[in-house]
């Protein structure tokens, strides 16, 4: 990886499976109240395309009973989706 990129992000991974790989990602755009850290928990990795966006929906129940808001899904391009919330304070992050 170029010294230059190597600050963009950082992963964390549960080698066992059982728990959804965290990414940290440095974000390039600007915004009024941009978050320091963007925040992708990815708990669908290894399901069928079938099965991603229903665990991506149970994972956000229980973010959001935990006080975390939705604020929206995407839609991408080759039919993948993900969703973007918000925790308490307004920090965005997404569940992929």
């Amino acid at each position: 990886m170029p010294r230059e990129a190597r600050n963009r992000g950082r992963t964390i991974i549960d080698g066992s499976g059982r728990r959804p790989d965290i990414f940290f990602l440095a974000v390039p755009e600007h915004k009024p109240a941009k978050n320091r850290v963007h925040l992708d928990i990815k708990v669908s990795k290894g399901l069928p395309a079938e099965r991603v966006r229903e665990r991506q929906d149970t994972e956000a129940a229980r973010l959001v009973a935990a006080g975390a808001t939705i604020q929206r899904r995407v839609t991408e391009v080759h039919g993948g989706s993900h969703l973007i919330l918000q925790d308490p304070e307004g920090n965005e992050f997404c569940v992929i």
